[in-house]
């Protein structure tokens, strides 16, 4: 089972279609706090659809306690635009930690400088960024592809 982290999620939709797509591919979501929503925030609701109640999922108040759980640092990637590794050199593992930042700027330095593996999606130059939900979906989509080969 992947694990999809957000950091600080601002919007309500996303994190809506994260879980979504979480119930989809059977894995785990977890939640750093601050968000930019309630969590019974509608929107939220809307997205999630009737999927929600068989979410997986885990709220942390803030960085420090998600990491204060983590098994293995080694196996926590985190996504960045500015990172030179791609999603497809990577090489995903069953538990595996997937961590995307907030929608706004990403994931700050503090948190990028707290583990080694930073990934990037490729993209066209004509853009700066995916949406968050479009970027989960890449990522899981590429680690579950892996795992089924295995």
């Amino acid at each position: 089972m992947l694990n999809i982290v957000l950091v600080e999620p601002e919007i309500p939709n996303n994190t809506g279609n994260i879980g979504r797509l979480c119930v989809g591919t059977q894995s785990r979501l977890h939640l750093v706090h601050p968000f930019g929503f309630e969590i019974t925030d509608k929107n939220l609701k809307r997205s999630g659809l009737d999927y929600w109640v068989h979410l997986d999922v885990t709220e942390y108040q803030n960085v420090a306690e998600w990491i204060a759980q983590l098994p293995d640092k080694s196996r926590v990637f985190l996504m960045s635009s500015h990172a030179i590794t791609s999603i497809y050199d990577a090489e995903f593992q069953d538990g595996d930690w997937l961590v995307f930042g907030k929608e706004s700027v990403g994931l700050s330095q503090e948190v990028l400088d707290q583990f080694e593996n930073h990934l990037t999606i490729p993209m066209s130059n004509l853009i700066r960024s995916y949406n968050i939900a479009n970027s989960v979906a890449f990522v899981v989509g590429e680690a579950k592809r892996q795992l089924s080969l295995k």
